[in-house]
């Protein structure tokens, strides 16, 4: 199982402590990788830490500009709606024509 599926899980029980420690070794051993500041992005959303989980989304980003779930969520975080849903992997990064034709008609 991978550390997103890992972590996915692990913030669907919302057991946080072990997430935090998963993401945190995740960080230590690929610190050059935007995949674990995503996560912890995503972990601290779910704990309502809105601000923190901003820094992590900016610090995915600025590691790999092309991550797109880091530039989604921050799309996604950023504003007063939530425009889609969040995303742990890249295919969690698109937009379902029929919500793209909702969103056209207003």
């Amino acid at each position: 199982m991978s550390t997103i599926e890992q972590a996915k899980g692990l913030i669907a029980e919302r057991k946080f402590k072990e997430c935090e420690a998963l993401i945190c070794t995740a960080m230590f051993e690929h610190p050059h990788d935007p995949i674990p500041h995503n996560l912890m992005g995503l972990m601290l959303e779910s704990e309502h830490r809105h601000l923190e989980a901003m820094k992590h989304f900016r610090a995915a980003y600025a590691l790999d500009p092309t991550y797109r779930p880091s530039s989604w969520n921050l799309e996604c975080f950023s504003g007063f709606t939530m425009p889609h849903p969040c995303a742990f992997f890249a295919n969690d990064c698109v937009i379902h024509p029929e919500k793209e034709q909702e969103g056209n008609l207003k």
